[in-house]
């Protein structure tokens, strides 16, 4: 028994061993650390700031950029520090709590991406049940369901780790504590390790990404069917598309890691799909879910560009009247509103979200006073959230 609780550091083996290729890879991993911590904490302040964006999207977006920074950072110091330094040695204790966090995380993250597909699918195909589904009780609910799922799921396997005895050899193959390269050098058996491992993390690999696929397809043929407009079919297949792909970088690697037999797959392929997850993730979001939505454009343009009037517009007295006005006001009238508001601030493209986001308009009123049917009052949707 004293032989096999002996070991209690471990070496990491890092990426590669090559001395020319690790000077390369420092630049561009320090590159794309940096990318991912200015990007995502850049989202985060934009968000918080601008009262507009205190949606249901943007407060899953916010989540999503806090869980890539604390995603990467649990495994990209120890990888920068292994090309600068070489082999870095890593204590039994550490060892398990990075293990821990870079699952708490990433599982968090792979259904926090199922949440924020589903999150868009109602926002376009059911647009007037959006405040009511997606309500602000039901976000946090969505959250904390979505972290505590991947507290519970890593700490079921920092648990199964920690029974295990390593008696022998401690070099990892890999860049951070990875349960397949660590429960090799276990003394006793850690089948039971490597079966938790396919099942319960292959499942909650899957089970999201299926989901998620399933709520695009149904975007997909939403707009299909309603969208008449082929310049504006294309640019929302076109996005669709993009946000796909980043979904696809990051589920199928993981999928590829986890759902065939543990002791398949080479340490080296093993590595590379982790990278894609892990690192280059975390890079895409916040280009992919910010750059081709208008409301985040136009937040990032009134906050470092703009004017004070379109940083705080406040429309006349008339205006708000008619903007605000019970339905029985004249059509007419109730549509002059909005065109007045536009009159008056001629350089704040407002969105339909936003008009009633500012005065509290109910959603199918404020469709009617845009002269909107609850078919174009989708597309718009569609529209606003980068679709």
């Amino acid at each position: 028994m004293d032989n096999q609780t002996e070991v209690r550091k471990f070496i990491l083996l890092g990426l590669t061993n090559v001395q020319g290729l690790q000077k390369f890879l420092i630049v561009l991993f320090l590159l794309l650390y940096l990318s991912t911590l200015l990007g995502n904490m850049a989202i985060m302040i934009v968000v918080v700031c601008e009262p507009r964006l205190h949606t249901p999207m943007y407060f899953f977006l916010c989540n999503l950029s806090c869980l890539d920074i604390f995603f990467s950072t649990v495994t990209m110091p120890k990888m920068l520090a292994g090309f600068l330094l070489g082999h870095q040695g890593i204590s039994y204790t550490g060892c398990l709590s990075q293990l821990h966090f870079f699952y708490f995380l990433g599982t968090s993250e792979s259904l926090l991406l199922a949440v924020m597909a589903y999150d868009r699918f109602v926002a376009i195909c059911y647009p007037l049940r959006y405040t009511l589904i997606m309500s602000p009780r039901a976000c946090l609910q969505l959250a904390v369901a979505t972290w505590t799922t991947g507290f519970l799921h890593a700490l079921m396997h920092t648990v199964m780790t920690s029974r295990l005895h390593f008696c022998g050899p401690n070099h990892i193959q890999h860049f951070f504590c990875e349960i397949k390269p660590l429960v090799r050098l276990a003394c006793n058996s850690s089948q039971l390790n490597l079966n938790l491992l396919n099942i319960i993390t292959g499942s909650l690999a899957i089970g999201p990404f299926v989901f998620t696929l399933l709520s695009y397809l149904y975007i997909f043929s939403f707009l299909r069917l309603k969208v008449q407009s082929k310049e504006s079919r294309k640019k929302a297949f076109s996005t669709c598309i993009s946000h796909l792909t980043v979904v696809a970088l990051f589920y199928v690697p993981v999928i590829f890691n986890y759902v065939p037999p543990s002791s398949g797959n080479s340490p080296s392929w093993t590595m590379i799909s982790t990278v894609m997850y892990n690192v280059v993730t975390p890079v895409l979001n916040p280009l992919i879910y910010t750059l081709r939505n208008v409301e985040v454009k136009r937040a990032l343009k009134r906050r470092l560009f703009s004017r004070e009037l379109l940083l705080n517009p406040t429309p006349s007295q008339s205006c708000q009247e008619k903007l605000t006005h019970d339905s029985s006001y004249p059509k007419a009238d109730r549509q002059g509103g909005i065109q007045l508001f536009l009159q008056e601030f001629p350089g704040s493209i407002y969105t339909g979200s936003e008009l009633q986001h500012s005065y509290k308009l109910p959603m199918r009123k404020l469709a009617s006073v845009l002269g909107m049917t609850v078919e174009h009052w989708q597309i718009s949707q569609a529209e606003v959230h980068g679709l």
